[in-house]
């Protein structure tokens, strides 16, 4: 896995957060209920993104979450960063051996760190915007295949 199951989660949110983007507030438990998510978890995901300044939360009777900034500002770097910290300054070798450096290397060395820079920047450059079109034609897609079969 990429990133943790947490982060997984935050992501999911801001996903229908952006798809929702400028309809108004949307309740932490439609969320959760859209992906399936534990509802007490995700409202402390929706706090650490408060925190950080991605979604902004309303308490009350009218109360919500929505996006702090426009989806297209938001990348899927922050979202993890956010939820799982940043990444290690010393990059661990992918099959646990203690030392791996370009100078003594594991066996996948030069393939990881290939797929390791493939990784952050795609995170570093997928917007919680691009996400959410994706979710939209994904989901116009299904539409079709049901409606095929």
């Amino acid at each position: 896995m990429l990133y943790s199951k947490s982060a997984e989660y935050a992501i999911q949110a801001m996903i229908y957060l952006a798809e929702r983007e400028g309809e108004g507030l949307s309740m932490v438990s439609s969320i959760a209920e859209q992906y399936n998510i534990p509802r007490q978890f995700l409202a402390k995901l929706i706090q650490t993104l408060s925190r950080n300044r991605l979604v902004k939360s309303y308490r009350g009777r009218s109360g919500g979450v929505e996006l702090a900034r426009p989806a297209n500002s938001i990348t899927m770097m922050e979202i993890v960063n956010t939820i799982d910290g940043p990444p290690p300054v010393e990059e661990r070798c992918v099959i646990g051996l203690d030392v791996c450096t370009d100078e003594a290397t594991c066996p996948l060395h030069f393939e990881w760190t290939h797929i390791r820079s493939l990784i952050r920047d795609t995170l570093e450059h997928q917007t919680l915007a691009e996400l959410a079109s994706g979710m939209r034609k994904k989901r116009q897609e299904l539409a079709q295949l049901l409606k095929e079969s």
